[in-house]
């Protein structure tokens, strides 16, 4: 009798690894596969960049409180942020949508008023796509090309022992946002006269509902002369995402825990909610902020972007990978994961 394993024990980074162990790229063109937030391709006198992501209704995003506006605008944010994260430019993007039959015309016109102001804002390209019915709501799946000078290409496997670590923006802000929408949604399906209170959480709540890719930052960094030794876009929450950089660059990491960056709203929400506000920003994901490293010779050259935040610094260490807390102890930093 054949055995059956349950894709649940590996989680979804075994599950990647194990699909990437058993394939092999063979054209000369393809410079990096699976295992980047792109994949990376010898166009001549650049490199093209790219990615795909699904979002699936249920498992990535609730209708009960996501605008399909909002909706459309995430699901082009997400892959920009994965040629960002790349240090490239993104150029075109195709659109793939599964629909079941209670959504009208109307709601997918609003879908896509969401993309087209997405793609404005990140000088993108809606070139093509398929349309599918569906018997379980709606899927959208995004691919992105983009593209880099190949001098400039950044990828994750290339940290280095004393480089300091830099994160943009601030962290946990999507996750709690999500938090308190789904508690809005419980006190709603008890109750629908009751009124959200949602009051002086905006903040939070775009963070979820509208993330924006840090495409400024590139921008920013290129302009100011810095080349980032390592990048990806914080996604899975910074503890998952650093340990994917140390993991595949070899080294290991301290994180001064209070130089992680977090909003005053956030800390609200997190005090509201009775969740650690680090606990968020280390695990929450969807932040779609980027993580990066540069030598430490280009600290002047940045220090004064507020958009930037210098968390800690690499280690030759590849087995300590570890949280500097504000109680000036060391706890090893692990990954919860998504499964």
């Amino acid at each position: 009798m054949e055995t059956r394993t349950e894709i649940s024990s590996l989680g979804e980074f075994g599950l990647i690894k194990r699909i990437n162990s058993g394939i092999k790229t063979a054209l000369p063109d393809t410079i990096r596969g699976i295992g980047d937030d792109a994949a990376v391709i010898d166009t001549g006198e650049e490199y093209g960049l790219l990615s795909s992501d699904l979002l699936l209704e249920g498992v990535h995003f609730d209708l009960t409180f996501f605008p399909l506006k909002h909706l459309g605008y995430k699901a082009i944010s997400v892959n920009v942020s994965d040629i960002a994260a790349m240090n490239g430019i993104p150029r075109q993007v195709t659109v793939n949508l599964a629909l079941s039959n209670r959504f009208s015309l109307e709601a997918i016109d609003e879908l896509y008023e969401g993309m087209k102001v997405a793609c404005a804002d990140f000088n993108v390209d809606l070139v093509g796509g398929d349309t599918s019915s569906s018997r379980s709501g709606l899927l959208i799946s995004v691919s992105v090309f983009g593209k880099v000078n190949k001098d400039k290409i950044t990828y994750r496997n290339t940290a280095k022992p004393n480089d300091l670590l830099c994160v943009t923006g601030d962290l946990g802000g999507a996750y709690l946002g999500l938090q308190l929408l789904e508690r809005e949604k419980q006190v709603f399906l008890a109750n629908p006269d009751m009124q959200p209170e949602l009051e002086g959480k905006d903040y939070v709540i775009q963070r979820q509902l509208r993330p924006e890719a840090r495409m400024d930052v590139v921008y920013e960094l290129a302009e100011a002369g810095v080349l980032p030794t390592s990048m990806i876009d914080v996604s899975d929450g910074l503890a998952s995402d650093l340990l994917h950089i140390c993991a595949q660059s070899g080294v290991g990491a301290v994180v001064f825990e209070e130089r992680i960056p977090i909003d005053e709203q956030t800390y609200l929400a997190a005090s509201e909610l009775n969740i650690g506000p680090i606990t968020a920003a280390m695990n929450g994901g969807e932040d779609y902020e980027l993580l990066f490293t540069v030598p430490q010779a280009s600290y002047d050259l940045i220090k004064n972007n507020p958009k930037i935040s210098f968390i800690g610094y690499i280690t030759a260490n590849k087995e300590e990978i570890m949280l500097h807390t504000k109680g000036d102890s060391r706890v090893p930093i692990t990954a919860q994961g998504w499964s």
